[in-house]
């Protein structure tokens, strides 16, 4: 799950979590709030996405960018 999550983003840029959710129901179908929020902990805590609070009830998910080292 984590990858779909990695890759919606990815083709959809930012969106609020509820936006999300309904992305990864399409390809997951039964998929509870609470799922999607465990692997978005785990994506978060591995450096991979970010969660910012929007406003009460509704957060922004983003990818994570990478800076590029220039030698």
């Amino acid at each position: 799950m984590n990858l779909v999550v990695v890759e919606t983003l990815q083709r959809k840029g930012a969106m609020a979590d509820t936006e999300l959710l309904s992305e990864m129901k399409d390809a997951y179908g039964d998929l509870s709030f609470r799922e999607l929020n465990r692997t978005l902990l785990k994506l978060e805590v591995t450096g991979i996405v970010r969660v910012s609070r929007l406003m009460k009830g509704k957060r922004r998910v983003e990818l994570v960018e990478k800076a590029k080292k220039e030698a």
